[in-house]
């Protein structure tokens, strides 16, 4: 499935594209560095009630943020992560097991933790003003 949109469109994606996870819980964003991974999270929390500052988790891993009726949401930028054996001394199995929406930029590094059917695989390419997200589900 394929989305494009201008960026003053970016509400617009955001919510096709939680009307198409329905009920996944992992979805990972992958695009070239500047691709608007960030930028599109950003706008799926605050469709989904995050009215919190948000920003990118590139220091801390990983930034929760409460939705609308205190539903959490976890946001994990892992571009900085070096191996697998740090995910798990950061707990991410316990993230991924929370039944709480996780949204994960760069998760090429946790592929081994990510064998699970309530995935969902976000590519985003395009130019500064066009985007064009495509949607996997996994498997």
């Amino acid at each position: 499935m394929e989305f494009s949109y201008q960026v003053q469109q970016l509400a617009d994606a955001a919510k096709w594209l939680i009307q198409q996870i329905e009920t996944k819980k992992i979805i990972c964003f992958k695009g070239d560095m500047g691709a608007g991974k960030t930028t599109l999270i950003k706008a799926i929390c605050k469709e989904l009630g995050v009215t919190e500052s948000m920003n990118s988790p590139s220091f801390g891993i990983v930034n929760e943020y409460q939705g609308e009726a205190q539903n959490t949401i976890y946001h994990f930028d892992l571009y900085r992560i070096k191996d697998e054996q740090e995910l798990l001394s950061i707990g991410m199995e316990e993230y991924l097991n929370s039944n709480h929406l996780c949204l994960i930029e760069w998760p090429e590094i946790a592929n081994n933790l990510l064998q699970n059917d309530s995935i969902a695989i976000v590519t985003i390419n395009g130019t500064d003003n066009q985007r064009t997200l495509q949607l996997q589900f996994y498997p």
